[in-house]
């Protein structure tokens, strides 16, 4: 007999936010050296690359484990694979604070916690469809995504205010403990299902895992959000990773250069309630994804050039703020135009297209910046570049039809 009895349950807010508390704690460990870039390298005596490599494990072992990451979401639930991601954040997160002071062993710690990374984020729009309405699902991605930029956040503004307190190790030390607290939260708290579903069984059914992954990459509107997500996921990436690498040649201190990344960060966070929100109750997506882009542009041009530090700032805040709103709105219009494609699966494809630009672009942005002055303007030129190209696939993008009706 087929199930029309659904409910919506409170308690989606409960397992929602334990959901992103381990999310913020996983961006916070893998960003936490960018805004320290030049004092981490006197630290261990290595070179920026080495401590930019910290940032970078995370996409390099993304691109390996993101497909076995998402069968594991698709095929055990959010308590199981997720529940691996946590336990590896917290203990390598752990381990990376006892032993901060040999590079060697923090960047083993670091790939630990980066094994969890697609474990933990591939689930984004998995735990909106288990305990969401259709309504509410870019809300929720939204909001799991904002968790993402929130850990990012504290950590580039936080991070330098740690180190010059206490040094490298309690600051490391400091992290450790957050993340094996998120253990403890993440089991207590998140049920994998609710008692009834929250929508239709239409809106819920997926298909097997690798047979979703072949569907979704004969769709044309997903091949270009693909190229979308490779490029924006990519810059952000790359930029977020070298921020003190750009801000240094124009006399920025490490306090200043966190500020400007943190801004961007908090631009982000509001965008991504505000935008979604917006989508949801238009229930439209292409619009907004559009929208995301251009803003996009504008506010890398302003990083790229601006010289005053109150102009930086605004134009971190504009960069973040449509250029991360974009996020949430694009995995849930991937797993709308992929369904019966599993969330976990196209979440997963859309993410490691980031992951895979992101190691390209850094890479790049070292190469290219200047030997005299340290300059990264010529690679910001570059990036913006593929920001106007993927605007162009942007504009062909075609609204769902099947899923944005109750």
């Amino acid at each position: 007999m087929e199930q029309t009895d659904f409910k919506v349950y409170g308690y989606r807010w409960i397992v929602l936010l334990a959901f992103m508390f381990v999310v913020a704690i996983n961006q916070l460990l893998w960003i936490t050296f960018a805004p320290i870039t030049g004092h981490a390298a006197s630290y261990y005596e290595v070179s920026d690359l080495s401590i930019g490599l910290l940032s970078m494990s995370f996409m390099i072992v993304y691109i390996v484990v993101s497909i076995p990451a998402s069968w594991a979401i698709d095929t055990y639930g959010v308590r199981v694979a997720v529940g691996i991601g946590a336990v590896l954040t917290g203990v390598f997160g752990l381990m990376r604070g006892i032993l901060a002071e040999n590079y060697t062993l923090v960047l083993i710690a670091q790939i630990g916690i980066a094994i969890g990374q697609p474990f933990i984020l591939n689930a984004v729009t998995t735990v909106a469809a288990r305990w969401f309405p259709i309504q509410e699902r870019a809300t929720a991605a939204g909001l799991g995504s904002l968790a993402m930029y929130l850990g990012i956040a504290v950590a580039l503004v936080l991070t330098p205010y740690l180190t010059i307190q206490s040094d490298i190790n309690g600051m490391l030390l400091t992290y450790g403990v957050v993340s094996l607290i998120g253990i403890i939260i993440f089991f207590v708290f998140v049920k994998e299902r609710p008692p009834t579903p929250p929508c239709r069984p239409d809106q819920e059914e997926r298909s097997l895992v690798f047979d979703g992954l072949k569907d979704s990459l004969r769709i044309r509107d997903f091949v270009f959000l693909l190229v979308i997500f490779f490029v924006g996921l990519g810059v952000f990436n790359a930029v977020t990773t070298w921020i003190e690498d750009i801000v240094r040649p124009r006399g920025f201190s490490i306090i200043q250069a966190g500020n400007i990344g943190g801004l961007m960060i908090v631009g982000g966070i509001i965008g991504a309630v505000a935008i979604p929100m917006l989508s949801d109750r238009n229930r439209k997506r292409t619009p907004y994804l559009l929208l995301a882009v251009i803003g996009a542009v504008l506010g890398l041009v302003g990083v790229t050039f601006a010289s005053s530090y109150w102009l930086l700032l605004v134009s971190a805040f504009v960069f973040g703020f449509f250029l991360l709103s974009a996020g949430p709105v694009g995995f849930q219009y991937g797993a709308e135009i992929t369904h019966p494609t599993p969330e976990g699966t196209s979440n997963g494809l859309l993410l490691l297209m980031g992951q895979i630009s992101g190691i390209v672009f850094i890479l790049g942005m070292d190469i290219m910046k200047s030997p005299e002055t340290g300059s990264m303007t010529t690679s910001l030129l570059v990036l913006i570049g593929l920001m106007v190209l993927s605007l162009f696939f942007a504009t062909r993008l075609k609204e769902p039809t099947t899923l944005m009706t109750e």
